[in-house]
């Protein structure tokens, strides 16, 4: 397990995740990737700009976004990864939360599991366990296609914080080690855009409970509200969002732009870097 993780994550520094939806309607760039051939060549591609880890979706999460079968994803995402599993050698990840999806893709080659409902489907737990990937938990209030309407929150750092631990503890008693755990506060899965920015600001909540945290906000609609871009144009927003995750010590970044956001984060990493030296002269 150890050498898994030290191939994913690496103390000191933020990789990054390159999004390879293999869906028809992702709010970003569905049905761009649909094709294994094509979505390997944009895999091949984002390696090249400095992709650490290539996250494959198969179902889009969007708000207001339908469901797929089991057997539907697993047709759309099991021969991409196959394929990058063969000529690839960074991290892939699956991005689901249907446990025969996580068992067929970490036998196809897949050493992460990104869950947007930490787990929590019938099965997940179980069949996450019977692998050796690591695990990113992340929260969503709600589900997908509500959960914009009208999310609210007691104090949303500590809500979250506090359920993501929680699925920790249930993840240990399940036999996961917790040197397997990722987390993730969940950007625009039931939040608000005060929310958003509250937990952006605040990813030191997570810091403390020493775990990695990985930070998602690419091309989200948090970026487009601040900005006034659509979808296609918030490139320049979200490597900024990218980079103060990064300045809070973000494990992992989850984005649409590598080489951009890569740019950004070798710029973040030698500031932080020579601020160090200056500490310890």
């Amino acid at each position: 397990m150890a050498s898994t993780c030290k191939a994913i994550l690496t103390p000191g520094k933020t990789r990054i995740m390159g999004v390879l939806n293999v869906t028809p309607d992702s709010f970003s760039d569905g049905g761009q990737f649909l094709d294994p051939a094509t979505a390997v060549a944009r895999a091949r591609a984002m390696v090249a700009e400095g992709a650490h880890i290539i996250d494959v979706g198969g179902e889009s999460t969007r708000p207001g976004a339908s469901p797929v079968s089991a057997e539907q994803e697993m047709a759309r995402v099991v021969p991409v990864i196959e394929a990058l599993a063969q000529e690839l050698e960074v991290a892939i990840s699956i991005d689901t939360s249907k446990p025969q999806v996580i068992a067929a893709a970490v036998h196809a080659g897949a050493s992460m599991v990104n869950d947007v409902r930490a787990l929590q489907e019938p099965g997940a737990l179980e069949a996450a366990a019977a692998t050796d990937a690591l695990i990113c938990l992340m929260h969503m209030q709600g589900q997908p296609r509500t959960m914009q309407a009208n999310p609210r929150y007691n104090a949303v750092l500590t809500d979250v914080r506090d359920f993501l631990l929680g699925r920790v503890q249930v993840c240990i008693d399940a036999g996961i080690a917790r040197e397997r755990l990722i987390l993730d506060p969940g950007f625009g899965f039931g939040k608000s855009l005060e929310h958003n920015l509250e937990l952006l600001a605040n990813l030191d909540v997570l810091q403390a409970t020493g775990l990695p945290v990985l930070v998602g906000v690419s091309r989200k609609a948090m970026i487009g509200t601040i900005t006034g871009r659509d979808a296609g144009e918030r490139v320049h927003g979200s490597v900024a969002a990218a980079v103060i995750a990064a300045m809070q010590g973000a494990a992992i970044v989850r984005v649409h732009d590598v080489a951009a956001t890569a740019d950004g984060i070798k710029m973040c990493e030698a500031v932080m870097a020579h601020a160090q030296g200056d500490e310890q002269e």
